[in-house]
C-alpha cells in the first residue's frame, strides 16, 4: 500500500507538443520501499498545483514571521 509521494530532486519538464508537465516523484510504501515514477499534469492541473504551492509558501512564510 502506498502511504505518500514526495518530489524527487530532478527538474520538472514540459512537453509543448503534448501540453503536459512531468514531475518526477517517489512513491513510498508501508513496507519502507519506494518507487520512482512521474506525475503528469495537464495545463489546468499545473495551474491548480501552482496556486496550491503559492498558498503553501505563503503559509510557511507567515509562520516563519511569527517565529522570528
Amino acid at each position: 500500500m502506498i502511504t505518500h509521494a514526495t518530489a524527487v530532486r530532478r527538474d520538472i519538464t514540459y512537453n509543448h507538443v503534448e501540453q503536459q508537465a512531468t514531475l518526477p516523484i517517489a512513491l513510498h510504501r508501508l513496507d519502507g520501499t519506494t518507487e520512482t515514477t512521474t506525475l503528469v499534469l495537464a495545463p489546468a492541473q499545473l495551474e491548480v498545483l501552482r496556486a496550491q504551492m503559492d498558498r503553501a509558501l505563503g503559509i510557511r512564510e507567515a509562520a516563519a514571521g511569527h517565529l522570528a
